[in-house]
């Protein structure tokens, strides 16, 4: 039903080269291992073309390296949770919040750009699909005609 893609590193830091300073091969790979616990990746999930599968997942990349990855080669990695909501300079105030008007788990994607991204292009494959079951024929009384 769905595909197995494999991540490619140079593919993957070609398309968002700002990790490119922060993020080695190594860490892109692990957290391309945290997105297919997010998204399949195991050949059962609904998306049946490679190429938009690789998409998702690289986009689905980028999100978690962007949450657990430093901005910067050799910072820290941001603790704010959520989209910032208001900044200001003098004395440095910033405000993070998740919007109350969307799920719990939209609020964990649109985090970051990417997650945002991941989230609009997944929406196709967030739909129910109707599997028809087997049908089988009226039971009735021995004799009776199905």
């Amino acid at each position: 039903m769905g595909v197995v893609v494999q991540f490619n590193y140079a593919q993957w830091a070609a398309t968002y080269p700002e990790f490119g300073a922060t993020v080695n091969q190594t860490q892109a790979q692990n957290y391309f291992q945290i997105a297919t616990s997010i998204h399949r990746n195991d050949g059962g999930g609904p998306v049946c073309d490679p190429t938009i599968q690789l998409n998702l997942l690289n986009m689905l990349t980028a999100h978690v390296a962007a949450l657990f990855g430093p901005p910067v080669a050799g910072a820290q990695p941001s603790t704010i949770v959520g989209r910032i909501s208001s900044a200001s300079e003098g004395s440095v105030s910033v405000q993070a919040a998740y919007s109350n008007n969307v799920s719990q788990q939209m609020a964990w994607f649109i985090q970051t750009k990417y997650g945002a991204m991941y989230w609009t292009a997944a929406a196709p494959f967030r739909t129910m699909r109707y599997v028809p079951s087997f049908r089988r024929g009226v039971v009735g009384p021995p004799g009776f005609g199905v």
